[in-house]
């Protein structure tokens, strides 16, 4: 299975603007539009309970969509079976489950706890990093602050408006 992390980011790195962890409020039409697509193809996203509350996301029978939390039973109201799922299983342990049940792809989608997490355990292929050309000073990260070492790869760089937005690909050294 191959695991895909994908986020949008400012030039000086950040994923929120200011503590607003909504995205859509500063990322350009063609991200979203770029993470609609990958939205509608994939059939497992992975998230964050922060990242959950965050945004409003809809089951679909086209899709799971698992959101990670340490207190999953707090969510019981919200399951949906085969849509919408709240664990607290590893990293790990959910890359072995889908693999065996024969999932291609898992797109991780954040926050940073999850994106880290994953990245600790050297579970992610690749990286797939739109950069928008804006500088916020402040803001959160993808990654939280944790000791890393990850060496990748540029697959593909496009720029997709005339203010230089970039969505790149990278592949995870291992």
């Amino acid at each position: 299975m191959k695991t895909i992390l994908i986020f949008v980011a400012s030039l000086d790195g950040k994923i929120t603007r200011w503590g607003n962890p909504h995205v859509r409020d500063w990322s350009s039409y063609k991200d979203q539009q770029h993470y609609k697509h990958i939205w509608d193809d994939a059939q497992l996203i992975v998230m964050g309970s922060n990242t959950f509350a965050a945004e409003h996301f809809e089951p679909s029978c086209k899709r799971l969509l698992l959101v990670l939390t340490r207190q999953p039973e707090k969510y019981n109201d919200n399951e949906v079976p085969d849509q919408l799922h709240f664990t607290n299983s590893s990293p790990l342990e959910l890359v072995k489950k889908f693999s065996k049940k024969g999932i291609s792809t898992m797109v991780v989608i954040g926050g940073a706890h999850v994106a880290t997490s994953f990245l600790k355990q050297h579970l992610i292929d690749e990286v797939w990093l739109t950069i928008e050309p804006k500088i916020f000073g402040t803001g959160g990260s993808f990654v939280i602050e944790e000791k890393l070492h990850v060496d990748l790869r540029l697959i593909s760089c496009e720029k997709v408006n005339d203010l230089g937005t970039l969505i790149t690909k990278y592949a995870v050294l291992k």
